[in-house]
């Protein structure tokens, strides 16, 4: 990929290469195809224009998951205007926070969270222009012009474009009001990962993926949304909460052939569903015999697989480390998992994997331009992906910036000889045992949450004690 590669630049070549191509749309519900949302965008940029928005001005997005999302992202971007992604569970004082340090011309949200900004409003807080984004899409090609599907390359191309140095993003880590943190990402730093991290993915036109996870997060933002719209792949959003019962009918519906989630999810299903059926009655008898053993978990495999809708070539995990049991089984199964790793800061991807290149308890190899060391056990970085700084905090960039310019994650890890990149942990998190050796609590936490009824735990040091806080 070129240095000059902007957002806008993923947005032209999709809009030309894959027109009647569908985008995106609801699970159940309506669709639109590459052409629709392109003339959505230029009918954005023609208000933006009216309404004086410039370059650099920032937006923001407030909604749950849903196509007119994406749509907003790619217009505010592509126009040279900087997006702003606040996750819908913030509360509403961390939210006017956000707004307010970003200094937000415009905020589009959902009709959910409109009124939790309405509430902020009353109390006194300054909240922006607000645009609905629920009917954003239909309204947008109601009042578009009969010809715009032919001309809205064009009239995307009358702005000026961004630079690819020039900020597209800034993403909130968190919304503790008073302390908020953006992370100002470039346009090179995001079509730089776009590229690299469909090295592991090979994300093919025609392609169907199930988004499940906040689009407000950069794993999902670039790996789920932005990747799938530069490769003519679709995404479907959920219409409602996932509960069970609603994400199988999904699955079922959709028959993805790629998605993204954390850790909890598929452990969840493993645990509670896989390892019973693998442990009881007969089959426990005969996976004793080392012929039947691998044949066995190859079987189980395949039948998650079909629960997944049967086309599931790409099964995305990150976020948080995967459970030791439940990668030892997936592994055996042949499930079409790949652990990647990365932050919000690094745009997100820093290594990841295929599903045919699994190394048990390794996020893989660096993407493609990346390069990683350990210092001192911490992961450092230098990559195109790498962020610009946190938005309006010199003295917090300077702190994650060696002085000869690497990112510092914060987290410990190792190498290995092929270059494969092991996490072991936070470095704030790590303990000092009374011999001097470091303890990882994520290792002996990923032991507890093995044991049945356990849901999640946390492992602390009160003295010279270990003590392990345990949610059943």
């Amino acid at each position: 990929m070129a240095k000059e590669t902007t957002i806008r630049d993923l947005l032209i070549h999709s809009l030309t290469e894959y027109p009647d191509k569908t985008a995106s749309g609801y699970v159940d519900g309506a669709e639109w195809s590459y052409a629709q949302i392109g003339v959505v965008i230029g009918e954005v940029f023609r208000q933006f224009t009216e309404e004086g928005i410039s370059a650099g001005d920032r937006v923001a997005i407030l909604s749950e998951n849903q196509p007119a999302w994406s749509a907003v992202y790619l217009a505010v971007s592509s126009y040279g205007a900087i997006v702003v992604p606040i996750l819908p569970d913030f509360s509403g004082e961390d939210v006017a926070s956000i707004l307010a340090h970003s200094e937000a011309r415009l905020v589009y949200a959902s009709a959910k969270q409109a009124e939790k900004l309405a509430v902020q409003s009353e109390a006194g807080a300054h909240i922006p222009e607000i645009r609905a984004l629920d009917n954003l899409l239909d309204a947008a090609l109601a009042t578009a012009p009969e010809d715009a599907a032919a001309t809205v390359v064009a009239r995307i191309q009358e702005v000026a474009a961004p630079a690819p140095d020039d900020t597209a993003a800034i993403i909130y880590t968190s919304g503790t009001t008073g302390h908020s943190k953006g992370v100002e990402l470039s346009h090179w730093n995001l079509a730089s990962n776009v590229e690299s991290a469909n090295v592991f993915a090979h994300m093919k036109p025609g392609e169907r993926m199930l988004s499940i996870l906040p689009l407000a997060h950069t794993y999902e933002c670039t790996l789920g949304m932005l990747i799938p719209f530069s490769r003519g792949a679709q995404v479907s959003y959920l219409a409602r909460p996932a509960s069970p019962s609603y994400l199988m009918k999904s699955l079922a519906t959709v028959r993805p052939h790629l998605m993204l989630a954390v850790p909890l999810l598929i452990e969840k299903i493993v645990r509670g569903k896989v390892i019973p059926q693998l442990s009881t009655g007969v089959v426990s008898k005969l996976k004793q015999l080392p012929l039947l053993d691998r044949l066995i978990y190859r079987k189980a495999g395949a039948k998650l697989v079909r629960a997944f809708g049967g086309r599931l070539r790409f099964f995305g995990i990150g976020g948080a480390p995967l459970s030791a049991d439940v990668e030892s089984v997936l592994y055996r199964m042949n499930f079409p998992y790949a652990i990647g790793y990365g932050l919000t800061e690094t745009a997100p991807l820093l290594a990841g994997t295929s599903p045919d290149a699994n190394h048990l308890r390794s996020t893989g190899m660096p993407t493609p331009g990346v390069e990683i060391r350990i210092q001192e056990g911490e992961i450092q970085a230098k990559g195109p992906n790498i962020m610009k700084g946190y938005y309006r905090d010199p003295e917090r960039t300077a702190e994650v910036f060696t002085e000869d310019g690497w990112f510092r994650t914060g987290d410990l890890g190792e190498l290995d000889e092929a270059g494969r990149l092991f996490v072991k942990g936070r470095s704030k998190t790590v303990l000092l045992g009374s011999s001097g050796e470091n303890i990882y609590p994520e290792a002996i936490e990923s032991i507890i949450n093995q044991f049945t009824g356990v849901e999640e735990s946390l492992v602390t040091q009160e003295g010279s004690r270990l003590v392990a806080r345990v949610k059943l």
